[in-house]
């Protein structure tokens, strides 16, 4: 296997090297702060003389030039440059850098080691409720989880998807009693959310379906089996109804990843039992509580968290206690994200500070927030008649659109431009959500992520299809041919190839799925410069044609690696 590809860290370890031998520090890697430069002609910089130099009572530019001095890279770089009030620049040599591209051919990882220390994570995303369609609401949660289940298993994690449902509470008896009226039980739904409606409707007008649906509560929660035999055919219309959609979206998520509010159910006294024997528990105006410490209003009150109600029922923060419970204590997950809404963070800020106290929660646990789907008036995203926009028919309607684009210039028959259409559309919709920074909003728009320039999914299919097209026309690549970058266009490109690992790294450390795209589309813009500036099949010697068809090849594998990675095709042809 080829050495990692991750320039970065290899720098650092020969910085933190010579800084030790001529200043006598002991510095970790992260602490060199090597990073990629922004500057033409650099290709690495460290940053660390400015903080070890007030850490010495020395001057910065002589502390980088000690440590320049003392600098083993012959192998690796050009004599570092002292520039600036201490940045040590480096050039990464020619041989060294052919070298290491090549070796990154023939290998699926593109260089980029497993993690030595993996981890078991439990990571919640997606989460509809039963007998409701999954609105754009749910795209955010359900891409985002997906690309980050992807990125951390291709970094050798453990992760445990699991799909939280809303399928419990009080709802659901005037939804099984609305079944029961409608069709006995046994007929499928058509619309889950004209049902829902329905069922609401009747709900707030008749009295006597109201009293039959609060009693109907009662029989779900005693374990009535004619109850539960209806609500059980909620649950199997509404998962073929997020099956569909996920299907269609390219989600991972199946069945066996279901674990609704209901499977919970059975830990929530015991969840109430461990905090009131751990002393965490309080009883305010007759509801069992916890004050996480630190958590408190504008006017200075302690804020709680309810884990039991006056009327004795558990509301949703139960739910999540014994969820992380339930991960940590009988599945061994090592570490808990949730990927939902911002507006979430102080509850789950809140319940991983009692899980922790509780001693229910060692490990990691983060909320992976993001920011809402705007419409084109910058306020959230809904259909001209002001209701929710249903994901499945946003997403049908994502197809339809890219159907257009696609069948503008494309040379395949129908059913090939179909199967394009399809991943085009989707890969819009998904890109254009993990492109931004997921904590921030977004606006919706059709012909920006459709765009063939620009940061979009659709340029990065369009240049992954222009190389396949490439070594098509080739009939082959030679084996075994050195890289030879003569060309500054074709230099620039391997460097950015090179860079794969870093940007893996950045987009799973961060979960920020936005760095990724950032690199990948900084790659297809140095590929389209390399295709431009550097002939491939009428380069001026054999030789070069065949470096520049492993160029071409390599860039490939990285393009359609890093868009599987945030779940999106990039097909051989457009």
């Amino acid at each position: 296997m080829p050495q990692t590809a991750d320039v970065t860290e290899e720098l650092a370890r020969r910085v933190v090297a010579a800084a030790g031998k001529a200043l006598d520090v002991a510095l970790t890697p992260e602490q060199a702060l090597v990073q990629a430069s922004p500057r033409e002609g650099i290709d690495y910089q460290a940053n660390l003389a400015m903080s070890l130099g007030k850490r010495l009572g020395r001057p910065p530019r002589e502390v980088a030039g000690l440590i320049a001095g003392a600098l083993d890279l012959d192998d690796v770089a050009e004599p570092p440059e002292v520039a600036g009030p201490g940045f040590l620049n480096f050039v990464l040599r020619r041989e060294w850098l052919e070298n290491r591209t090549a070796a990154l051919l023939g290998d699926p990882r593109l260089g980029v080691p497993e993690t030595p220390a993996p981890r078991r994570i439990a990571l919640d995303y997606s989460s509809p409720n039963v007998a409701k369609e999954m609105h754009v609401g749910h795209l955010r949660t359900s891409v985002i989880g997906d690309a980050l289940v992807r990125l951390l298993r291709f970094a050798g994690h453990e992760v445990l998807p699991h799909n939280h449902l809303g399928d419990w509470g009080t709802p659901f008896g005037m939804l099984i009693e609305h079944l029961l009226d409608v069709s006995a039980g046994r007929s499928a739904i058509g619309d889950l959310d004209a049902f829902y409606r329905e069922a609401r409707r009747k709900f707030d007008t008749d009295d006597a379906f109201a009293t039959r649906a609060r009693e109907r509560v009662v029989l779900l929660q005693s374990g009535d089996e004619e109850t539960l035999g209806v609500w059980r055919e909620l649950i199997a219309e509404s998962t073929r109804h997020f099956n569909e959609v996920y299907a269609l979206l390219g989600i991972s998520l199946t069945d066996k990843d279901i674990y609704g509010e209901s499977f919970y159910n059975p830990y929530l006294a015991a969840v109430v039992d461990d905090l009131e024997k751990a002393g965490l528990t309080e009883v305010s105006d007759g509801a069992v509580c916890v004050f996480p410490e630190g958590f408190r209003n504008r006017e200075g009150d302690r804020l709680p968290l309810i884990v039991r109600k006056r009327d004795g029922g558990y509301g949703y923060a139960a739910t999540d206690l014994a969820t992380a419970r339930y991960w940590t204590a009988e599945r061994g997950a090592t570490d808990l994200l949730y990927v939902v809404g911002a507006p979430q963070a102080q509850h789950f800020a809140m319940v991983f500070a009692v899980c922790r106290a509780a001693g229910w929660l060692t490990g990691h646990a983060e909320h992976i927030g993001f920011g809402t789907v705007l419409g084109a008036d910058g306020k959230t995203m809904r259909t001209r008649s002001g209701d929710t926009v249903k994901l499945a028919d946003l997403l049908t309607e994502a197809v339809s659109q890219a159907a257009a684009v696609v069948a503008e210039r494309s040379e395949l028959d129908a059913a090939g431009q179909a199967e394009v259409a399809r991943a085009v559309g989707i890969g819009a919709v998904k890109y254009a959500d993990l492109s931004g920074d997921r904590e921030r909003d977004y606006v919706f728009a059709w012909d920006r992520m459709l765009a063939k320039e620009g940061n979009t999914s659709v340029y990065l299919q369009y240049a992954h299809a222009r190389t396949q097209s490439i070594l098509r026309k080739a009939g082959g690549v030679p084996e075994g041919a050195e890289i030879l970058l003569e060309a500054p266009a074709e230099r620039a490109l391997a460097l950015k190839l090179l860079r794969f690992g870093e940007a893996l790294k950045a987009a799973t450390t961060a979960y920020a799925p936005h760095k990724l795209c950032t690199y990948l589309y900084e790659t297809a813009v140095a590929f389209s410069r390399f295709f431009e500036e550097c002939p491939v099949l009428k380069a001026s010697s054999p030789s070069l044609r065949a470096s520049r068809l492993r160029l071409t090849t390599l860039t490939s594998h990285t393009l359609a690696l890093g868009l599987s990675l945030l779940g999106i095709e990039a097909p051989d042809q457009l």
